[in-house]
């Protein structure tokens, strides 16, 4: 079994920044993908971004530019660095960890005031 584990999340005004990070419990097993995706209250769960075992990387549109994710394979730990936080960027974010299998986090409250 694979837990998958998320932390800094909180409260932060709209400009400033929060960093996420997650790590999966297992390494012996190959992940092919890591990221991130949120839900805001009353909508449906987005991809925020994604990097892949080689490093590429996908970003949701509205968090180009402000967001960056990164990995550390030896770790089996994925970080998002978000700046330029602004209120719309409230949500739960959840990690992913994409195996043979997808593996999700219990998910980090990341709430921007204005």
């Amino acid at each position: 079994q694979v837990q998958v584990v998320e932390s800094g999340g909180g409260l932060v005004q709209a400009g400033g920044s929060l960093r996420l990070s997650c790590a999966a419990s297992r390494s012996d097993f190959r992940i092919s993908a890591m990221g991130w995706y949120r839900r805001a209250p009353g909508k449906q769960r987005d991809l925020v971004a994604v990097i892949a075992s080689g490093g590429s990387t996908n970003y949701a549109d509205s968090v180009k530019g402000r967001f960056t994710i990164s990995r550390d394979g030896a770790k089996n730990t994925v970080y998002l660095q978000m700046n330029s936080l602004k209120p719309d960027d409230t949500a739960v974010y959840y990690c992913n960890v994409r195996a043979l299998y997808d593996y999700w986090g219990q998910g980090t409250q990341v709430t921007v005031s204005s």
